[in-house]
């Protein structure tokens, strides 16, 4: 087993905790992440090899009789992950009291869970999201009789049955058109009886509940004839609950996850908050599986960087070690920059996304925006660094990288669905242009970054009007796209979300150098350079001379302040 101590490898994410948590909730993390950094590290990662290799999810369609079963088979190992993962309270201390300690945990001790499982099985983290969205539907939004007899088991560490959750949302005719759903809900009694087909199921067989979008007869066409439903995987009886599956999917990456085509044929469900509101429901969850995408990202990021950073330091070549090489050295410190920084953002953003999201009556219509703004600028950045870190990683490895004895090809594999689940750069575009419609959130974006700019002493001058510059090419691109008719408005989405995000992450790494030392000055000043110093000639070197400070973490050897 591995005796290396979590905040000790990871040093970034010990300030990011000690910021957002009290001191008690901190403690408890600082313990508890401890122990589960070293089941991920050892026990996890060994089985997410097997699953990925030899141990994917199988559709066992016929029982021996020549029923339809539709049964999901999962490895062993996969199984006790499972186990071991939800009785950490990773899912459940969202919403009840961790024992210890007499009180609730939150999204910031959970999201720092899911970054280090994402570091070893991003598939399983999938899994993990889907039953963290089921819960924050049921406790929101289900009548007291569905709550008290599903959430427990939703919410359980190991005193009742685990059901896991899942969201059934995209249809063959639809996809990312959700409007387009044809699935049909026919009123039954006290229930209902789905019709239709859901065309990527995630978790399918898995799951011990699903919340399916579903058209009750008459309803309008559009999202807004949308409702949500609970529906049961099986029966009281332990049968299927009038479903099935057509097929899993044979995925590029995340193979310990079973995606698959299911076919509602009268499965009973049960409805979920008002029948109007299915849509709107369902977008929430939906931000927050945003979130999980993004932690997943900056996990992968990290073990990518991790697994490079390693393989530089042993691996000799024309009679030095990689590390020794320049090329190298700006290419670790690059990766470096940008996971601390994102990973630091991400978890600025999940304060604010835990306060929204648990307290919506006292948040403000301006947080609300905020939140959403960020979701969608760094669940896109952070799913295309991810891709990007992974085939760095791989290409420090060399042909070893290629090969499937390391873990590199596993992580460009998972990495590469993070730019597409939860939705692409350009739904995430379409996102930031309603976002400019309804709230002018560039007004918005712009009061944020003034007021982390305004903490910030006179030291950081040069730094400050270098991101007010891009600030006002910001407010020129958005006064300019705002002047074209809507078709050309789209062109521009992308390219307006990735300079309010490139601004965001430079404000986030300024503000983590004022409290910080001279590593996370060292930080910032690497992160403008990376971002707008693009220059062909670098007279200064400074990712060389920031290499030991901040890739070999010697933090009394700085070269250059």
């Amino acid at each position: 087993m591995s005796e290396k101590q979590l905040f000790h490898c990871d040093p970034n994410l010990k300030r990011i905790l000690q910021k957002h948590l009290d001191k008690e909730m901190f403690e408890y993390a600082e313990r508890h992440l401890q122990s589960f950094w070293n089941l991920c590290q050892n026990e996890f990662d060994e089985r997410a090899t097997h699953t990925d290799q030899q141990g994917q999810p199988k559709l066992i369609k016929y029982d021996r009789y020549g029923n339809d079963c539709s049964y999901v088979w999962l490895n062993e190992g996969y199984k006790q992950t499972v186990k071991q993962t939800y009785n950490t309270g990773i899912v459940g201390y969202v919403h009840k009291p961790i024992p210890e300690l007499g009180r609730r945990g939150n999204y910031v001790y959970s999201y720092a869970q899911g970054y280090l499982l994402s570091q070893v099985e991003p598939g399983f983290y999938c899994p993990v999201t889907l039953t963290m969205a089921t819960a924050y539907l049921l406790e929101h939004y289900a009548d007291e009789a569905l709550k008290q007899k599903y959430l427990p088991h939703v919410l359980s560490t190991g005193e009742v049955e685990l059901y896991e959750g899942a969201t059934f949302l995209t249809e063959r005719q639809g996809g990312s058109d959700v409007g387009a759903n044809e699935t049909k809900a026919v009123k039954d009694g006290e229930a209902y009886k789905l019709y239709g087909e859901k065309y990527f199921a995630s978790n399918a067989g898995a799951c011990g509940v699903a919340t399916v979008l579903a058209r009750i007869e008459g309803a309008e066409k559009g999202t807004k004839g949308l409702s949500l439903f609970l529906v049961p995987w099986k029966k009281e009886d332990g049968t299927l609950n009038d479903l099935s599956i057509r097929r899993l999917k044979d995925k590029l990456g995340v193979r310990a996850v079973p995606s698959a085509e299911v076919v509602l044929e009268g499965a009973t469900a049960y409805l979920i908050g008002e029948a109007s509101k299915g849509f709107y429901y369902m977008m929430e969850a939906l931000n927050l599986s945003r979130v999980c995408n993004a932690i997943a990202s900056i996990g992968i990021m990290k073990r990518a960087y991790d697994e490079a950073k390693a393989y530089a330091d042993q691996r000799n070549a024309f009679g030095k070690k990689l590390t020794d090489y320049p090329m190298i050295q700006e290419t670790l410190v690059e990766l470096a920059v940008k996971q601390e920084v994102q990973t630091s953002a991400c978890f600025e953003l999940i304060s604010l996304f835990d306060h929204v999201m648990k307290e919506p009556n006292e948040s403000s219509k301006e947080e609300k925006a905020l939140n959403r703004l960020f979701i969608a600028l760094l669940k896109m950045r952070t799913a295309e660094e991810a891709i990007h870190f992974s085939h760095e990683a791989i290409e420090i490895h060399g042909g070893n990288g290629y090969i499937e004895d390391f873990v590199t090809p596993r992580l460009l594999r998972d990495a590469q669905v993070l730019t597409v689940w939860e939705g692409t750069a350009n739904t995430l575009g379409l996102e930031i242009l309603r976002l400019l419609h309804k709230y002018n959130i560039q007004h918005l974006f712009n009061e944020h970054i003034e007021k982390m700019l305004n903490t910030l002493s006179n030291d950081w001058r040069t730094e400050i009007n270098q991101i007010k510059d891009q600030m006002m090419k910001l407010t020129e691109l958005v006064h300019h796209v705002l002047k074209q008719n809507k078709e050309i408005q789209t062109y521009y989405a992308k390219k307006m979300a990735n300079q309010m995000c490139d601004i965001y992450l430079c404000a986030v790494a300024l503000c983590n150098a004022a409290a910080g030392g001279e590593r996370e000055k060292a930080i910032a000043k690497l992160c403008l350079r990376f971002t707008w110093g693009h220059s062909l000639i670098h007279d200064d070197l400074l990712p060389l001379t920031y290499f030991k400070a901040i890739v070999l973490q010697e933090r009394n050897r700085m070269l250059h302040t």
